[in-house]
């Protein structure tokens, strides 16, 4: 007999453990709004219990009322400017996916249905704090199938420039990143990637840009007409102006803390979690899911358990 999923209103009395022998989603369901980082254009999203297999699974609203789905795949990872984006093989985009993603991943969801009614996910406030409250707020409940990990058995690495990420082998999500800024110097943090971790060092960590290269982005974004930081600005980004964040940081070295976030989001399209130690310098999201990509072309350097 299926499992009965609670509704958006009520939370199961019981939440399980992220990081469990059994897969989970969330015990309600939850809904946000808030303007895209890039067309900023206001959306709903509604993120739902999915049965056991279902995996993180986006369904946008087409103007006309279609519904089309997105499996949050590597497969189906589209390039786009400074964000994750996925392609539907029917056509449609659903763009700046990855702070839910890495929410989702850190607190061990790994069923979800995400219905979304327009082409961008919420920046909010360029952090993840919000969907991480969210999905505590939900629950956490296990289905009772057993949650299979990607478990890296050998070092894999891609590089460009002096930009470099590989992955080797080590129990658990282990993520030790660096990062050189004008003005502020060499930036690093290292840690184990859990469920309290992520919340308290990581997903306050916003997304963050050059003051006049962000409002230059925007200037073009609205000459062409193309979803290009059209809701940027001091609310939904850490803005740096020479040797400072307006403000003030939320955390220490919060540039590559988020630079952390993405990487944990992007990685959690391979489909399962990852068991291995990551060592980044100045990667982004292209690195993030050549290093993905690379690692699903070797079979030989890893194994499903």
């Amino acid at each position: 007999m299926p499992p009965a999923f609670p509704s958006e209103r009520s939370a199961p009395d019981l939440v399980s453990t992220p990081g469990g022998p059994f897969r989970a989603t969330l015990g309600a369901a939850f809904s946000l709004s808030g303007r895209g980082l890039h067309t900023g254009r206001r959306a709903t999203v509604r993120v739902g219990p999915a049965p056991p297999g279902h995996g993180v699974v986006f369904r946008r609203t087409l103007r006309d009322g279609r519904t089309v789905d997105v499996p949050a795949s590597w497969s189906l990872r589209e390039r786009q400017p400074l964000c994750t984006a996925l392609r539907s093989p029917e056509g449609p985009l659903i763009r700046t996916v990855e702070h839910l993603l890495a929410a989702l991943s850190a607190e061990g969801v790994d069923e979800a249905l995400v219905e979304i009614d327009a082409e961008e996910l919420p920046i909010f406030d360029g952090s993840a704090v919000p969907w991480c409250r969210a999905i505590r707020a939900a629950g956490r409940i296990e289905n009772g199938a057993p949650r299979r990990t990607i478990r890296v058995l050998r070092t894999v690495q891609v590089e460009d420039g002096r930009r470099t990420l590989r992955i080797e082998p080590h129990d658990g999500l282990h993520v030790s990143a660096h990062l050189a800024l004008a003005h502020f110097g060499p930036l690093d943090w290292s840690g184990t990637i859990t469920p309290d971790v992520f919340l308290s060092e990581i997903a306050p960590a916003r997304s963050f840009g050059r003051y006049w290269r962000a409002m230059l982005g925007r200037a073009y974004g609205f000459v062409t007409r193309k979803p290009f930081l059209q809701g940027c600005g001091v609310r939904s980004a850490a803005m740096i102006v020479r040797g400072r964040i307006l403000g003030g940081m939320r955390v220490a070295d919060e540039p590559v803390r988020h630079r952390v976030l993405d990487l944990v989001g992007d990685l959690a399209l391979a489909g399962h979690p990852i068991r291995g130690r990551l060592i980044a310098a100045h990667t982004g999201h292209e690195l993030n899911h050549a290093l993905v990509a690379r690692l699903m072309a070797e079979p030989d350097a890893w194994e499903l358990v």
